[in-house]
């Protein structure tokens, strides 16, 4: 499990971007990838899977 704070989440387009809290790379998540509900500056814990476009969050809970 990674962790890392919601920098962005657009609820009505229903994506956003995770910034890593050990690597500082930023990692696009979407809302089919989320367990409980998020918003910007949430703490959260998230898995790593392969997307159309690289690295995605999933699995992605409130720390």
């Amino acid at each position: 499990m990674e962790t890392g704070i919601v920098k962005f989440f657009n609820e009505t387009k229903g994506y956003g971007f995770i910034k890593d809290a050990n690597s500082e790379k930023e990692y696009f998540v979407h809302a089919s990838g989320l367990i409980d509900r998020i918003n910007e500056d949430d703490e959260v814990t998230f898995e790593l899977a392969e997307g159309k476009r690289g690295l995605n969050a999933v699995n992605v809970k409130l720390a």
